[in-house]
């Protein structure tokens, strides 16, 4: 029987849904974890930062996507997850999964941002051919249920809320990592250097950023500067440091 002491503070449009977008990354990282082990993971892979766009046509020197934050990379790592279920089954545990590490709190699926999204995602698909589009990008959460997802990872794996040990220490000790060195686009070394904590930004305006053993934040702010990442959720993690 778990017993946790929670606080949590919640300000502004905190309940208003948004997508996902690039913040379902890591999680799906810990999940093919999870599934595969790392060792399997990274045979088809990389943990480096690219030093490139995060939708760059292009692979590391070992033919490898860069690292699982890049879309390339995702991508990859999607197709790895359940391979003997069909999509809709593989879509059907992988919510079922989100839901866990919200601990059972707010979670959807907005299928009009799917449906845009597959209309105009030609670099994503050229992507899936030159190494296979999904609908991770477009789950909904809001700031109070991603607030959980990211209390999950800062709490070794273990849902704050409900107890529920959803990964293991050593997937999300290697999501964190790359999260640090790698999750905020093209500004990933500014904000590792600025900021220093693990986060991962997507152009819905969502920042989930994550204090180790302490807690776990989610902002959601929708305009963004010229690397994508949410402006005013950028200036609120540089002034907790």
């Amino acid at each position: 029987m778990y017993h946790y002491s929670i606080f949590r503070h919640s300000v502004g449009n905190y309940n208003v849904p948004f997508c996902l977008q690039s913040t379902s990354k890591p999680l799906v990282y810990a999940l093919v974890q999870e599934e595969l082990n790392q060792e399997t993971v990274h045979q088809y892979v990389g943990h480096e930062p690219s030093g490139i766009t995060f939708n760059a046509i292009s692979l590391d020197p070992a033919n490898k996507p860069h690292n699982p934050m890049i879309n390339a990379g995702a991508i990859l790592t999607c197709s790895l997850l359940k391979q003997n279920m069909n999509l809709a089954d593989r879509f059907d545990y992988v919510t079922k999964m989100f839901k866990r590490l919200t601990g059972g709190e707010y979670l959807a699926f907005n299928n009009a941002v799917f449906l845009s999204e597959r209309e105009t995602a030609d670099r994503n698909f050229a992507l899936g051919y030159y190494m296979r589009e999904n609908k991770l990008c477009s789950i909904e959460v809001d700031c109070d249920s991603a607030s959980v997802v990211a209390a999950t990872l800062a709490n070794g794996g273990v849902c704050p809320t409900t107890g529920d040990k959803v990964f293991s220490t050593n997937s999300v000790r290697n999501t964190l990592s790359l999260m640090h060195s790698c999750g905020m686009y093209d500004y990933s070394g500014g904000f590792a250097f600025e900021v220093g904590l693990p986060a991962k930004s997507g152009v819905s305006g969502c920042i989930m950023l994550v204090v180790p053993n302490v807690m776990g934040i989610c902002m959601w702010s929708p305009p963004l500067d010229k690397y994508g990442n949410s402006v005013r959720g950028i200036q609120f993690c540089k002034t907790i440091q």
